[in-house]
């Protein structure tokens, strides 16, 4: 399954890559969901994000490992990957990019891809999931307009 998002900032392309860390993480949370956030290294390779996910009345474990990041003075990307994924998620690559637009914007990608076990439950997952990050593109305005 496939979850993708552009979003355009009004910020530098500095400012907006700068500004993905835990700060920015911790706001982009989807409303209705509790998140604790056990650890949050950053976004370079080999770091690593936990968290404690409270839903469906349980609490679950995400483990994400940052697996890639790179970039140049136009665009910058890193990956996640879901080394220990809630249910139902069996499978989950987040790739998260910021490209300069102008000297004064950029954009923010989203794109994500995912699968469930059992196959039977994407269904009916996937609209909670696209809701999720549906949010994002208004939080992270939201956010960076507080940015200088």
């Amino acid at each position: 399954m496939k979850i993708f998002f552009e979003t355009t900032i009004e910020q530098p392309f500095e400012v907006v890559r700068d500004h993905f860390n835990e700060e920015l993480f911790a706001y982009l949370k989807p409303p209705g969901v509790t998140v604790d956030i056990e650890r949050f290294d950053g976004c370079k390779k080999g770091d690593e994000v936990h968290l404690k996910l409270h839903t469906l009345g349980k609490k679950q474990q995400w483990i994400s490992l940052i697996t890639e990041d790179g970039g140049d003075a136009d665009s910058w990307y890193f990956v996640d990957e879901g080394k220990k994924t809630p249910w139902p998620i069996s499978a989950w690559r987040h790739v998260h990019t910021v490209k300069k637009i102008s000297e004064n914007s950029c954009k923010i990608i989203d794109d994500i891809t995912y699968t469930c076990s059992p196959s039977l439950v994407a269904p009916f997952a996937a609209p909670a999931l696209w809701l999720s990050f549906a949010i994002r593109p208004f939080k992270y305005q939201q956010f960076f307009r507080k940015k200088t």
